[in-house]
């Protein structure tokens, strides 16, 4: 691998290294400043950057400084726009050598305004046609944020819960439906699906991470056909931008250890390179409810990421990366050997190895006509799988290929853009389940077209057409449509409606269902799963106390015309899967609000609630194991120049309906309904100037839910089930971590 890695660098640096002009100059950058009352200058976090007549832009970093690449339109007209402010709109040339300082001049018409230091962790994009929710670094930073699962511990869209009680696998719900619904992306590449399903989440450390963004209802049909709930993509530190060196390392109260670095390295002014690596062990068995199972399953994780950045400062840019992942978890029992042969008189245990590498490149030129470009998106995942459960065994592989051609022009003006491409799928799987042998390829070829029509101080639309050829479930036609208005500076409106697909594939992503004794029964073949959705947004933004108030309402409904069921209410020993025979349906409502109380101390107040219901059994009931109702309450303080930092969430779950258990023993019943329950979280960060120690705790009132496993008693019995899971399960957690970087 070293001398693979030494080969690549040689030949990249032998072929592309050179010098870049001035005048070839892709970027510009800078810092947004206001004077203080001593006449200091005083960046300004938060403000909106983008190039007029586009929808390309950015927001000024903690220390108000921004970089922006150029855009293909010209005359390049920047705009810098903030709240409180007067808008500046300023000519910028390619060959602007110096990094720019904007003043910023407050609006006299405001009797006072107020700067914070910092800049909101997450917010709402006020230029996007689609509802898009950016959690950035410093949003992430608020908790301990080990991975993707554990990133949405302060987010009000997103759900994170076990899938069970003895892998330690996580999912996520978006609208009040799994997050197989939810396209999730990395760097705009279609990811984490397939055998990715079940533990794929864990497979993006935190630190690696940039920002985060999310984007409810129907998305853009550039990405394909999959996205039916939203979208959540995932943006990696970038080698051209990175700091040269950052290392973070965390332990916590159960014995876990953890840690991260990257360095990034600018070659030349046209080529540079990134390298990631991670690393964690937990390694102690942990039984606190005294069932005799673990309560976390022991795991180790080595994972690795390297990229490669280029562009000629003229017309062509290219990016390629390779991640190569390898995990071993394993659980159950106290009393289980993994060493030993696995039957009834060694325990009940479970164990995953997966091997996973990751390879994609992206390319783009560059056409001298304005806004006029094409592009050319490959991916390759290589996921192979070897697991078992007390004594199912589940082994299984996975090919996946994901191009994308896309060419995107203006059409007359820059007022009116116009992308069309074509893409191809190819997913290949090999699966055996005990004696069972499931083998499926599916080739799926496609085309799109997207016209977008915008003025960029009053509206956005966005129309998109797209058509797959897909060899197992024909054609897949996908209409999309999103709007904004905005009513005034403060007062926008958003509305979309479409329609998304995914192909299921049901052991791979419901193998939470092996660690229970119920036979598993597909009834027919599944269908391709299919859903219309419809969504509406108003986002206002106030001044209040001379402080900035933002509120975001919406709703969402999504409706399947088609679902694949897993059916655990007909039989306690079976669980049945079969397509949708009625209806089924999620509406999801929610408010949320931003407040900054006062200088450095901002709260966030957001509740939802969530009505989905399917039809099981040939009856119209509420989905199992979705909470009805989120609370969540965040609040954040930073001390001046941010020397500490406090963070406090708070998160109500509401009920959840439990499959029916009535069949079993009345020693092995559940509830019908769960409790509703709260969960507590804080951390502190003491900042120093090259590096940062932060302490925190999750769950810290200990609330956990009590006998998550059924017959725990009797592995190998009729009525043992790990699966039936709407609570924490492991209590307290305290953690203690570092971060350390050098800085450019």
């Amino acid at each position: 691998m070293k001398n693979i890695i030494k080969l690549v660098f040689t030949i990249s640096i032998v072929t592309f290294s050179s010098n870049i002009s001035a005048k070839d100059k892709t970027f510009v950058e800078g810092i947004v400043y206001e004077l203080n009352q001593s006449g200091s200058e005083i960046g300004i976090p938060g403000v909106n950057i983008y190039w007029a007549g586009t929808q390309k832009g950015s927001s000024t970093d903690i220390n108000g400084r921004f970089k922006l690449d150029f855009p293909e339109i010209q005359p390049y007209k920047l705009v810098v726009s903030f709240i409180g402010f007067k808008r500046d709109t300023m000519s910028i040339s390619r060959d602007q050598i110096q990094a720019l300082k904007i003043l910023l001049s407050s609006n006299q018409e405001l009797d006072e305004v107020v700067i914070a230091e910092k800049a909101l962790g997450s917010h709402i994009s006020r230029m996007e046609a689609l509802l898009t929710q950016k959690i950035t670094t410093a949003e992430l930073q608020k908790a301990a944020c080990c991975n993707l699962s554990e990133s949405f511990e302060t987010n009000a869209s997103i759900d994170v819960s076990f899938s069970d009680a003895v892998s330690g696998a996580k999912q996520i719900k978006m609208l009040g439906l799994a997050g197989k619904y939810s396209q999730i992306m990395t760097e705009n590449i279609p990811n984490l699906k397939g055998l990715a399903t079940t533990y794929g989440l864990g497979y993006i450390p935190g630190t690696w991470m940039e920002s985060i963004q999310i984007s409810k209802g129907t998305a853009s049909v550039k990405n394909g056909y999959e996205s039916i709930t939203g979208q959540i993509n995932t943006e990696f530190f970038k080698p051209d931008e990175s700091d040269p060196f950052h290392f973070n390392v965390y332990v916590n109260n159960f014995g876990k250890i953890e840690s991260n670095a990257y360095s990034a390295m600018k070659l030349n002014d046209k080529l540079s390179t990134m390298f990631f690596i991670h690393g964690e062990d937990f390694n102690q068995k942990h039984d606190k409810n005294g069932d005799e199972f673990l309560d976390q399953p022991l795991m180790k994780q080595i994972n690795f990421f390297n990229r490669w950045k280029y562009e000629d400062g003229k017309h062509f840019h290219a990016q390629l990366g390779i991640k190569i992942l390898s995990e071993k978890r394993n659980g159950g029992q106290l009393s289980f050997d993994d060493s030993q042969p696995k039957t009834t008189l060694n325990g009940y245990g479970i164990g995953v190895k997966t091997n996973r590498v990751e390879l994609f490149t992206k390319t783009a030129f560059l056409f001298n006509k304005p806004g006029t470009n094409i592009g050319f998106i490959n991916s390759y995942i290589y996921h192979d799988q070897e697991s078992f459960f007390g004594l199912n065994n589940y082994n299984a592989r996975e090919n996946n290929y994901y191009g994308n051609l896309m060419f995107q022009t203006f059409l007359g003006n820059s007022n009116h853009q116009l992308t069309t491409g074509l893409s191809y799928i190819v997913d290949n799987f090999n699966e055996h389940l005990n004696d069972s042998t499931f083998i499926r390829k599916e080739s799926v070829p496609g085309a799109f077209v997207e016209y977008t029509q915008m003025n960029p101080d009053k509206y956005s639309l966005i129309i998109g057409l797209r058509t797959d050829f897909h060899n197992i479930f024909g054609t897949l036609f996908t209409p999309r449509v999103h709007f904004k208005y905005n009513f005034s500076d403060k007062t926008i409106m958003r509305a979309s409606a479409g329609k998304g697909y995914r192909s299921p594939s049901v052991i791979a992503e419901n193998t939470y269902l092996l660690a229970s004794s119920r036979t598993l029964r597909i009834l027919e073949e599944p269908k391709m799963e299919e859903a219309w959705n419809f969504g509406i947004n108003l986002t206002q933004y106030f001044k209040l106390a001379g402080n900035d108030l933002s509120i975001n309402l919406e709703f969402y409904r999504t409706e399947f015309s088609n679902q694949i069921v897993i059916d655990r209410d007909q039989n306690n020993s079976e669980v049945f899967v079969y397509n949708l025979d009625g209806k089924s349906f999620s509406n999801s409502f929610q408010i949320e609000a931003n407040y900054e109380l006062f200088k450095g101390f901002d709260i966030l107040i957001a509740a939802r609630y969530n009505d989905v219901k399917m039809t099981i059994n040939n009856e119209l009931v509420r989905k199992p194991l979705v909470s009805d109702f989120k609370g969540l309450i965040n609040l954040s303080y930073a001390t001046n120049l941010k020397k500490w930092q406090f963070d406090f969430t708070a998160q109500l779950n509401g009920k959840s309906r439990i499959p029916n258990t009535t069949g079993n023993p009345v020693q092995y019943q559940m509830e019908t309904m769960s409790p509703a329950y709260t969960l507590l979280n804080a951390q502190i960060t003491k900042y120093f100037k090259r590096f940062e120690i932060y302490i925190g705790g999750e769950n810290l009132t200990n609330f956990k839910q009590k006998n998550p496993i059924l017959a725990a008693d009797d592995p190998f019995g009729k009525y043992f089930d790990s699966s039936l899971i709407w609570g924490p399960i492991s209590g307290r957690k305290l953690y203690a971590g570092i971060r350390y970087h050098i800085k450019k």
